[in-house]
């Protein structure tokens, strides 16, 4: 998947979005100077399984860890674990550090970390690392049908 369907996608969607080109990056830290944003408000989209073999995303604020036990407890779940970089990619479809909070190839379960309620809208990859893409937190969780908890700490 690219940009194009992901731009595709939202529009089908009727959601407000705006896309902000960008140097090419990975990693939320280097994306958030990028444009000159604050890194909380960068989310990191992380693909995970569950010990039943589920893929789930982690919505959590880009100056944070995710909290994979927490994550657990909310999926009601023993186990949760990130998948490496390659799997994660074929499973959302889109390379980490390019990964929206929104649009998967691959339907999943989403849980979103409480503390992205401070904000009206956030910032994640937009579909390519050259890419940020911003969105209403309420419609990152409504286009999810996301669980929102407590599911990151302070590195």
């Amino acid at each position: 998947m690219d940009e194009s369907e992901l731009k595709r996608y939202l529009k089908e969607k009727g959601v407000w979005y705006r896309f902000i080109a960008k140097s090419e990056t990975v990693h939320t830290i280097d994306a958030a100077k990028a444009v000159g944003v604050e890194l909380n408000r960068v989310t990191k989209n992380l693909v995970a399984k569950t010990e039943d073999g589920e893929y789930v995303i982690l919505i959590v604020p880009g100056d944070r860890k995710v909290d994979l036990e927490e994550a657990a407890k909310v999926l009601s779940t023993r186990n949760v674990q990130l998948v490496s970089f390659d799997e994660a990619e074929d499973i959302s479809g889109y390379p980490p550090g390019g990964t929206p909070s929104v649009g998967h190839k691959t339907k999943m379960k989403a849980v979103v970390d409480i503390s992205l309620l401070l904000y009206e809208t956030v910032y994640c990859g937009g579909g390519s690392r050259s890419a940020l893409l911003e969105l209403r937190i309420e419609e990152v969780i409504k286009l999810n049908d996301a669980i929102v908890a407590d599911i990151s700490k302070f590195k």
